[in-house]
């Protein structure tokens, strides 16, 4: 892949990061199209014009993510489903240690995209959901320079009145996220087992932090 095309892949990137990262007591009171167009505006505006998270700056993007991600994603899902069917096996050590490290993977990554900001604007696409439906696809797309780039998301209505929409899943080209890590998950688990997922995670994002 060319650098331009890799770019376009880090701004992409950038905005799944961007919403992620969103927190706000409206989302109660939100479809999931609206609450997601609305983070993403909101969110993508802020970082254009904070110079620290356009640098990369890791710290202030990991206290933003342990302030403001809880609230808008199922982590735990999100991670129970990458690791795959070992996840039942895990013990509740493991799992936060999973879960301490697939979060870090993702902040990582992302603090890489921070400097491809330009002039990117996302478009949600109408949904078909019913008002019934408790999972949800929100469909967009990243528009920028070049071709527009493919960027959906899997929500789920939280149990409990005003709960509000969580996001679960991620699909950056039609590539869905844990579909992707749970393949690369699943080699590690084979040959390894959890400990040594965890031991490679770990390796990694101390390798990712050197670099950033």
């Amino acid at each position: 892949m060319n650098r331009r095309f890799m770019n376009r892949i880090c701004a992409t990137l950038l905005v799944c990061a961007s919403v992620l990262m969103a927190g706000s007591a409206r989302a109660t009171d939100e479809a999931p199209d609206a609450l997601i167009k609305r983070l993403s505006t909101d969110i993508l505006d802020n970082i254009k014009a904070d110079k620290t998270l356009q640098a990369g700056d890791v710290s202030r993007i990991v206290a933003l993510v342990d302030t403001r991600i809880m609230p808008n994603v199922n982590f735990r899902r999100m991670t129970a489903s990458a690791v795959g069917p070992a996840w039942r096996q895990a013990t509740p050590e493991q799992q936060k240690r999973l879960q301490d490290e697939f979060k870090a993977l993702l902040v990582r990554t992302y603090a890489g995209a921070l400097t491809q900001v330009s002039d990117h604007v996302i478009v949600v696409k109408p949904m078909r959901a019913s008002p019934e439906d408790k999972e949800v696809v929100v469909r967009s797309e990243v528009q920028g320079r070049g071709d527009p780039i493919q960027l959906d998301y899997r929500l789920e209505k939280t149990p409990g009145e005003g709960a509000g929409w969580k996001i679960y899943n991620l699909n950056v080209l039609g590539v869905w996220l844990v579909e992707t890590y749970r393949s690369q998950f699943a080699q590690e688990i084979n040959a390894k087992g959890l400990n040594g997922l965890i031991t490679t995670l770990s390796e990694r994002n101390k390798a990712n932090a050197k670099k950033v």
